[in-house]
């Protein structure tokens, strides 16, 4: 007689409460990812750009060496290996960061910089089929397309060719700003996969944090900054803000996510980022945005969301 097939062994369900925080940690982190825009515009009135992100990523440094003393995380074995991870965070931290600040402190409402470096996905699917011998499925060539036609509607909306600005708030250099900050982002990220996948992420990002406290701080001198800071209640919680909850905390998130194997549920929610800020940055700031830069968000928001679902397997 033939026994009754049996279901494979499968561990114990998990409890419900466990189950339900593991399924609101993408959302969380996105929410505390958007608030990073908003963080800017709350500092930078007491502070100039280059050395606030030199204080934040120093601060963020000296909060990651116990963590690797007691969790005895371990260093990078070679030299290439720490440089690898310099240079990952130079262009991670250093210009990606360095150019959002930049753009908000000329003028740009985060909602437009949210956006603009939201492209990222885009420009990195653009990027990985000459670099990476990847082909770009025509599905994603239409998400490009779409992405920067939304970009291009949203900086149509506010162009003021009749002020001394080309841009109403703002002028060209903040849009070359998020320029720089979306390649920076971009290329990190390539490069972070391509020379940085076995090291430990704990000290590998004392080395990228302290690259990127040199750089701003050099930068920040060379530009003529004073390195006056207001030490108002306001800029301490943005401080606090920035580096506990965003430098430490969601990138903390972002690696539990990631062991848990909740990484591409990340992705599939970058998208709400931009729109997410400009409703934050509405409440907080009053920063508005007309009909055709709402148009051309969501159209751009559409665009990413495209290059995002076809690039999931």
């Amino acid at each position: 007689m033939s026994k009754s097939p049996q279901p494979p062994s499968s561990s114990p369900p998990s409890d419900p409460a466990r189950a339900a925080l593991v399924g609101a940690m993408p959302a969380v982190f996105v929410l505390l990812w958007s608030t990073g825009f908003i963080g800017a515009r709350l500092v930078l009135p007491y502070s100039e750009p280059l050395t606030f992100l030199a204080l934040r990523f120093a601060l963020t440094t000296v909060i990651f060496l116990p963590l690797v003393w007691w969790s005895r995380a371990r260093w990078p074995s070679t030299p290439a290996q720490a440089g690898h991870a310099a240079v990952s965070g130079l262009l991670l931290h250093g210009v990606y960061l360095g150019g959002v600040f930049s753009a908000i402190e000329a003028g740009m409402p985060a909602g437009i910089a949210a956006l603009i470096v939201g492209l990222q996905p885009l420009v990195t699917a653009l990027a990985v089929g000459p670099l990476l011998g990847e082909r770009v499925s025509a599905r994603q060539w239409l998400g490009l397309v779409l992405g920067f036609g939304g970009v291009a509607m949203v900086l149509g909306d506010r162009l003021a060719p009749s002020a001394d600005l080309l841009f109403e708030g703002f002028g060209l250099g903040a849009v070359l700003a998020t320029g720089a900050a979306l390649l920076g982002i971009t290329a990190g990220t390539l490069y972070q996969k391509r020379f940085c996948g076995g090291l430990d992420p704990r000290p590998g990002a004392v080395i990228q944090f302290s690259a990127a406290t040199v750089a701003m701080g050099a930068l920040a001198l060379l530009t003529g900054e004073d390195g006056t800071i207001a030490w108002t209640a306001e800029f301490l919680f943005g401080l606090a803000w920035l580096v506990v909850v965003l430098s430490v905390g969601a990138v903390t998130l972002l690696m539990v996510m990631i062991r848990m194997g909740e990484a591409a549920r990340v992705a599939s929610l970058f998208y709400l980022v931009p729109p997410v800020t400009a409703l934050v940055a509405w409440a907080l700031f009053n920063e508005t945005l007309g009909t055709l830069a709402l148009t051309g968000m969501g159209v751009a928001v559409l665009g990413v969301l495209l290059v995002i679902r076809s690039g999931r397997r």
